[in-house]
């Protein structure tokens, strides 16, 4: 299948053979354009059947050339239908697709899956990425799989440990910057440039974001071919939502569907830069300098996606909305137990929007509404220690335990 690149504002394209990340003419973003014409699409729903259920099952619809994939098994993760949390989050028909699952622990092993194919494509010998945690937890597991050298940038003091002892774990080169993480993103970027000394993996790299669109895919088939009514995704540098939404779009395009779901962004309070401008109304978004949350994996003030995520909303109806970071921790706790599903507090973040999102009116309580929890509570398990409850303490005594307990 014939595909390539292609600048979001001025159209300009580039072969996918040579290493770019961003328009060479205006500096934009790129998007990964395919002959779609030439998919059948029952003949898609039939090969797609004949493989297991994960990224590599839509293959046709990534832009590897190469037989050869780089992989941990990404992907095929459960869409949880979460009947005890309708009372708390006011949808009556929610449900969680939990990115947990995936072999680090995020949603980001659908991207790096196809990012580090390509970059052995293009004949890498090491890859680079700026994170926040995630990101440099799972570019590190597929370097190692791929046996090329990882060099990750984190913002010192500001990464969660789980995430960080992946890092380490996995081989990586890990180098703390002081800064925040869109200072250390300005240097991978500049690090990275021609692929000269490494090939770049944040989400500006438009093939690692076509890894991450097979969530709608999934969702897709998980809800009997078809799609929800909304989907609520938590942003950060803001490319899973844009990603997510091309997924839907792009079943649509090729005939597989009529309808598409509404998207909603959730960004914590403390780093909203793409709520704001939807809250006041503006077509550029303000960065904000020092972003602080409890949500680490979305502590980021200018996203470099920003205008991605703008259009994926607009394009289908949907709407962006912050939620402060006790709202926060209370949908992580409700839905650890009501549900059973733990996961990391940037996770929470899309529930908690639900809530919100629900009673301002955006989603009605009877449509079926997806919430993306974008990667595992083990991943940051001090916010854990810090914000619930304490552990009761009792000597080594029968009564002593009981009275606790009672």
């Amino acid at each position: 299948m014939r595909y390539g690149l292609r600048c979001m504002s001025c159209g300009a394209e580039f072969s996918p053979d040579e290493v770019v990340y961003t328009c060479e003419f205006c500096g934009d973003l790129l998007d990964v354009w395919y002959n779609y014409q030439s998919l059948n699409p029952d003949s898609l729903i039939q090969g797609w059947r004949m493989k297991p259920f994960g990224v590599w099952r839509y293959r046709e619809l990534l832009p590897i050339r190469s037989r050869q994939v780089v992989s941990l098994g990404e992907g095929g993760t459960k869409l949880r239908r979460c009947d005890r949390l309708i009372s708390w989050a006011g949808a009556k028909n929610l449900f969680v697709k939990y990115e947990g699952e995936n072999p680090t622990g995020s949603f980001k092993d659908r991207g790096m899956t196809v990012g580090v194919t390509k970059a052995l494509e293009l004949g890498a010998k090491k890859v680079i990425c700026a994170s926040t945690g995630n990101t440099s937890a799972s570019l590190a597991a597929y370097a190692a799989k791929a046996g090329i050298e990882c060099i990750v940038l984190v913002p010192a003091g500001k990464i969660a440990l789980g995430k960080l002892a992946q890092a380490i774990a996995y081989g990586a080169k890990v180098v703390q910057v002081e800064g925040n993480f869109d200072e250390a993103l300005k240097l991978a970027i500049e690090l990275s440039k021609k692929g000269e000394l490494a090939y770049l993996l944040n989400s500006v790299n438009p093939f690692r974001l076509e890894g991450q669109k097979t969530l709608a895919y999934e969702v897709f088939e998980q809800l009997g071919m078809r799609a929800p009514d909304a989907v609520v995704v938590p942003v950060g540098n803001a490319g899973n939502i844009s990603a997510i939404w091309k997924g839907f779009s792009e079943l649509a395009r090729i005939g597989l569907t009529d309808e598409t779901p509404r998207m909603y962004g959730v960004q914590a309070s403390g780093a909203a830069p793409i709520a704001h401008a939807f809250k006041e109304g503006l077509e550029e978004v303000r960065f904000v300098e020092n972003p602080e949350t409890v949500a680490t994996a979305i502590r980021i003030g200018a996203p470099v996606n920003w205008k991605k995520a703008i259009r994926a909303i607009k394009e289908s109806g949907g709407w962006a909305i912050d939620v402060t970071d006790s709202g926060i921790i209370e949908a992580q706790k409700s839905l650890a137990r009501m549900e059973g599903m733990l996961v990391e507090p940037a996770s929470a973040a899309s529930l908690a929007g639900v809530r919100k999102l629900v009673q301002e009116g955006y989603i009605d309580r009877d449509e079926e509404v997806v919430c993306v929890a974008t990667g595992h509570g083990l991943k940051d398990p001090n916010t854990i220690i810090e914000w619930y409850e304490k552990p009761l303490q009792a000597a080594a005594n029968l009564e002593e335990v009981r009275k606790l307990i009672e």
